[in-house]
């Protein structure tokens, strides 16, 4: 198989949607000689944050000399991008290596009365096996849904992360903060440090009954590690951490929003909790390590006069942690919002929350069959301002937002992370 023969097959596989479980995953491993049992992990969930995070996590292991890979997912342009190791894509041809490789057993597995494995679950066997063949010293790896019921969760980790629990993905995960957490609560395995982010009361209940049970040291930000602010603009922001080992100070990130301080300070402390397994890091490591931290779409500024930012903000948590960038970090004299939602998020909680910030509003159609009835979220913003455009093509909805700002304004692009990348592929000249 070639690349491009391989992604369309891997395409093909969203036909299985959502089938939750580890039956097929862990027969398609076993097949391939179980590589992810080889592996040392650091496994990352949550509602929101979790790339940040492990990309930090990857920053820290890397600037300390560590082979590091690291799987995320959805990507942003291209599927490599899921699959890094010291910060660089996996190729194509190794992508179609892997895929050829893959393909028979799929289909032995289905010739023996097996159910076909998910794309997802796909990709992360893939991913398994390149950073065994790879002989990664780490891999830091993002949970895909949830966290019991997903693909992910046949590791045993070095460390267990749940950056924090928020209402997302209801209709598969549950209708409470409860019931999410339960659910993330599944990454949790005997005895392995956690570390989270978490603070939701709720929701941090549900964790630390489970770290409790598991036999679990629970570090929680906010509580064992603190973390203060001391400058904070569009291009990063400055702060100290403090942790029961010791004290971090001039930390730097490139990224922006309060947010990804508490992200940085979770990120820290899962790779702390490595000194468990002989690995410690001194504050240079740490401090270049989250420096280097990149990470696309998420408050990513990408032209400037005006200034035009970037954000997946794909659910109400999402989007209060922008209204709080938008009101705190960024100035500007007009906000200009081009907006796409997918048809399975709180919509109308989200166009009240960031509409009444807006001078006007350009709404348009996410590049997905979830996209839904995307006009009437224009009836919603409509309650809240009176400019308010309907373009379905991203392309010339992009291009309205960018007429009607002047020098002093802002252009916010936000909402699903697929409507997203495709306006970010206009400014980094991609297809």
């Amino acid at each position: 198989m070639n690349f491009d023969e391989s992604i369309e097959f891997l395409r093909n596989l969203t036909k299985f949607g959502f089938n939750f479980g580890l039956n097929r995953i862990e027969e398609l491993l076993r097949r391939l000689g179980n590589p992810h049992r080889e592996l040392r992990v650091i496994h990352v969930g949550g509602t929101n944050g979790k790339g940040s995070t492990a990309t930090m996590i990857a920053g820290i292991l890397q600037a300390a000399g560590y082979r590091t890979g690291m799987f995320t997912s959805p990507h942003i342009h291209s599927y490599c991008e899921r699959y890094k190791i010291d910060g660089m894509d996996i190729s194509r041809d190794r992508i179609a290596e892997m895929m050829t490789v893959l393909r028979p057993h799929l289909e032995e597995m289905v010739a023996e009365g097996f159910e076909h494995p998910t794309e997802f679950e796909v990709s992360t066997a893939l991913g398994f096996l390149y950073f065994y063949r790879e002989n990664v010293d780490f891999l830091v790896l993002e949970v895909g849904l949830g966290g019991a019921i997903d693909s992910t969760n046949v590791v045993i980790p070095l460390v267990s992360v749940i950056t924090n629990v928020a209402m997302d993905h209801m209709d598969y995960l549950g209708n409470s903060v409860r019931e999410i957490a339960g659910v993330k609560s599944g990454i949790i395995k005997q005895g392995i440090p956690v570390v989270t982010a978490a603070d939701d009361p709720d929701a941090l209940e549900v964790i630390r009954k489970a770290a409790g049970e598991k036999g679990c040291i629970l570090v929680q930000i906010g509580r064992d590690v603190t973390w203060q602010l001391k400058n904070s603009t569009p291009e990063g922001q400055e702060f100290d951490i403090h942790t029961p080992e010791r004290v971090y100070k001039n930390l730097f990130i490139s990224l922006a929003g309060h947010h990804q301080v508490i992200n940085a300070a979770t990120a820290v402390a899962a790779v702390e909790q490595l000194a468990g397994n002989g690995y410690v890091f001194d504050a240079e490591t740490v401090a270049r390590g989250l420096a280097g931290a990149r990470w696309p779409a998420r408050l990513e500024t990408v032209r400037e006069n005006p200034r035009v930012v970037l954000d997946g903000a794909h659910n109400l948590h999402g989007s209060a942690t922008l209204k709080k960038a938008l009101t705190e970090v960024f100035s500007y004299r007009n906000l200009i919002l081009v907006f796409g939602m997918l048809g399975d998020k709180e919509r109308e909680k989200v166009v009240a929350m960031l509409a009444p910030l807006a001078k006007a509003v350009v709404v348009t159609k996410p590049n997905s069959p979830r996209a839904g009835d995307w006009e009437k979220i224009a009836d919603e913003v409509r309650k809240y301002i009176d400019e308010v455009y309907l373009i379905e093509d991203i392309r010339l909805a992009v291009q309205k937002g960018m007429e009607m700002a002047e020098t002093e304004d802002l252009v916010c692009i936000t909402g699903s992370l697929y409507m997203v990348a495709e306006a970010r592929a206009l400014f980094a000249g991609q297809p």
